[in-house]
């Protein structure tokens, strides 16, 4: 029983179609078939296609295991790695320095 889709921005769906032609298209230079890759992954084939053609319903855990199987899994580690909104944000709250309550020489004069 697969999961109620839930609504995603086109250009989220289109980004999920690219990652799975490109897990197809590295399969496919493997010369590893999609039952084969099902299997080491340990799960059905038709939940593999589903990845292939870009379904945001397989899970992570999933994708993982697929990256595992086609030598992949190191693209797991740059997912979300440089975060420059994140960081603007948090560089946009902090404090700004404070002006000092003493008396400058200016104010004096």
């Amino acid at each position: 029983m697969t999961r109620p889709e839930r609504p995603v921005s086109p250009r989220i769906k289109r980004r999920a179609e690219a990652l799975g032609s490109r897990l197809r298209t590295a399969r496919m230079r493997r010369s590893i078939t999609a039952s084969e890759v099902a299997a080491r992954a340990g799960v059905s084939r038709p939940t593999l296609q589903r990845l292939e053609r870009g379904s945001l319903q397989v899970s992570l855990a999933v994708l993982a295991r697929v990256l595992e199987v086609l030598g992949l899994h190191d693209g797991l580690d740059v997912l979300a790695t440089s975060d420059e909104l994140g960081e603007r944000l948090s560089d946009a709250r902090l404090t700004r320095p404070r002006r000092s309550t003493k008396p400058s020489l200016a104010d004096e004069l």
